[in-house]
């Protein structure tokens, strides 16, 4: 499968108010396979704005698609993208395998699973920007204006900003989040990081965090697994960027030879072969190695 189209469970909301829901992605071809064979310069949340730029081709009726828009796009949508992305390039079932975390038992849990069968819960508000009242015993004696908070959901670019942090100092990740999503509280704009840590309790914090996620689009990448070998069951967190860039990472050495036997059988030129999808790539090795093989019997 080339291309797919769909729905963002959130949307892109451009200066107009417009929301632009429909998306067409296409599938990785050997351009996007160089970039991540070294992509080892990018931060993973970087590399996800670049790969997308590269294969989204349309959000709505925009296009092209610049890295400015995908990192404006809402975590979540990212997410579902790349789900999409690796759709069309792999098809939908994905196999990847665990380790059962129970400590007498470590062994290997095979999970196979389809794209479809991922919860997706989107967004009933489109926002952009969404107003909430913090709880009278989290703020106090403070009058309900007082205790008026808007806020944006985080999107692309802060995720690149927050994410080198947050193995780092977590807490330090999440005000810094914080000082660039909310935009007012009470009577205060211009909200940053030193407003946040002086202007709300820990407390308020964290009912603005549940907050921002129950208004905000959802992709389910916690799974459920039974582990055959103890029986156990146990909840794991689906690294979505770890697994998708380690199974489309190619060692630029094989991508380099892959090219090489095709451009030396076919003439085909560097820029035509990388532009194929890996399965088209390969599908012609494949084709070239039956055929050798069949000259070479035939001596």
């Amino acid at each position: 499968m080339d291309t797919m189209a769909g729905l963002l469970p959130g949307g892109y909301v451009d200066q107009g108010g417009e929301v632009h829901r429909e998306f067409e992605v296409k599938s990785l071809t050997g351009r996007e396979e160089e970039l991540l064979a070294a992509g080892r310069q990018y931060e993973s949340a970087s590399l996800v704005t670049v790969v997308l730029s590269r294969c989204v081709q349309r959000i709505g009726a925009i296009r092209p698609v610049s890295e400015t828009l995908v990192r404006n796009l809402l975590i979540a949508d990212r997410q579902y993208l790349l789900l999409k992305l690796r759709e069309a390039t792999f098809g939908e079932q994905i196999r990847a395998n665990i380790f059962c975390p129970w400590s007498e038992c470590g062994q290997r849990v095979a999970i196979n699973f389809a794209v479809k069968d991922i919860p997706i819960r989107e967004s009933e508000d489109k926002g952009p920007a969404y107003t909430m009242t913090l709880s009278p015993e989290i703020s106090g004696a403070f009058g309900e204006e007082e205790r008026q908070i808007t806020f944006r959901l985080p999107n692309g670019e802060d995720q690149e900003i927050i994410s080198p942090l947050i193995t780092e100092n977590e807490a330090l990740a999440l005000t810094r989040l914080f000082g660039r999503c909310i935009q007012r509280i009470g009577r205060l704009t211009n909200i940053g990081e030193e407003t946040v840590l002086t202007q709300l309790t820990p407390a308020a914090r964290l009912e603005i965090e549940q907050h921002m996620e129950k208004v905000a689009p959802r992709v389910e990448l916690t799974m459920d697994i039974n582990c055959h070998e103890c029986g156990r069951d146990f909840a794991v967190p689906f690294d979505l960027h770890r697994f998708f860039f380690g199974e489309m990472r190619t060692s630029r050495d094989l991508l380099y030879r892959e090219v090489h036997y095709l451009a030396y059988h076919y003439h085909w030129s560097e820029r035509e072969i990388l532009e194929m999808t890996r399965d088209k790539r390969r599908r012609y090795i494949d084709v070239l190695a039956d055929e050798i093989e069949r000259l070479n019997n035939a001596v």
